[in-house]
């Protein structure tokens, strides 16, 4: 799993130029491909330190680090997604092709449900489709050889569920290309693939290939105008209990869009939630929460495409 994580973060870096340029959902701020890097290479640094044999654990503490330091919608929803694998097979010190199911569609629930608005055609639809990915039935039961094979048909799922996304979201369609954080969840679930077949540098083939058909793609949508949005997204983490999160998360949909709260862990008689929005101006989002509670570890960022 650290190896995977690893991988992950350092192909991450190799195709954030097209992630970016591809970035035209919800915002056109040109930035999916560094808040993937940069959120799942915090979780590849927090595993790296972690001691312990237990798989589920190791993963949960990195998705929990994740979401501490995540960017973007695309980051928290991997981390969100890592969380929730992590808690599926906490207390197990191997792997499974069906421990691994059951924990792939642990992560899929949980990053639809921390969204106030989920929209298909998105990273959320690849790993729907990851999650309905069955068990191979004609290799050992639970065998390693089981596994990978699984794994390697979740990657498939996730290929198609990528190239399937022009046709979900009227963006897409108008632009010609997929979307980003969809091709950036893949590109995560190949490299988890790859890693557990037992060779990381693997056959990139088709994903390579994609990838480079989503560039050229993408040359053609940073040739065209774009209109210039405005407006920030800001992230927090806040000390709330479950009532008052859900309180924030309706008040925060008022005001703002792109609204994701998940726990991030146990504080007091609460949890602390890592908070993401979209909103006009920074004060009507610190406005909001601040009636709840203190934000902690803010970051506000300009979704404006002038500041890229």
């Amino acid at each position: 799993m650290r190896r995977w994580l690893d991988l992950a973060h350092r192909d991450l870096v190799r195709h954030s130029p097209v992630l970016n340029a591809l970035n035209v959902f919800p915002v056109a701020d040109s930035d999916t491909g560094t808040n993937l890097a940069v959120t799942v290479r915090a979780a590849a640094e927090a595993a790296g330190v972690l001691e312990t044999g237990d798989v589920g654990e190791l993963l949960a503490l990195a998705g929990q680090a994740a979401l501490e330091e995540a960017r973007g919608n695309s980051g928290t929803l991997f981390s969100v997604f890592l969380t929730a694998v992590g808690q599926s097979l906490e207390g197990q010190t191997r792997m499974s092709a069906e421990s691994v199911r059951v924990a792939l569609h642990a992560g899929h629930v949980r990053a639809w449900s921390v969204l106030s608005d989920p929209v298909a055609g998105t990273m959320l639809s690849v790993l729907e489709a990851a999650a309905a990915v069955p068990v191979p039935q004609d290799v050992g039961d639970g065998s390693n050889q089981q596994l990978k094979d699984f794994l390697g048909q979740v990657s498939e799922a996730a290929r198609a569920a990528v190239l399937a996304t022009p046709e979900q979201l009227e963006i897409l369609r108008e632009t010609g290309t997929v979307d980003a954080g969809a091709l950036g969840m893949l590109v995560v679930l190949d490299a988890l693939a790859r890693t557990v077949g037992g060779d990381d540098a693997g056959d990139e083939a088709a994903l390579d290939r994609l990838i480079d058909d989503a560039a050229a793609r993408a040359a053609g949508v940073l040739a065209a105008p774009h209109a210039v949005h405005g407006g920030v997204e800001v992230m927090c983490t806040v000390e709330l209990s479950p009532l008052d999160a859900a309180e924030l998360r309706h008040e925060l949909s008022e005001v703002g869009s792109s609204v994701i709260m998940s726990a991030v862990s146990e504080a007091g008689d609460g949890y602390r939630w890592r908070v993401h929005v979209h909103v006009e101006r920074t004060e009507e989002a610190l406005a909001v929460i601040g009636a709840r509670g203190e934000a902690v570890n803010l970051t506000v960022t300009s979704l404006s495409e002038a500041d890229g």
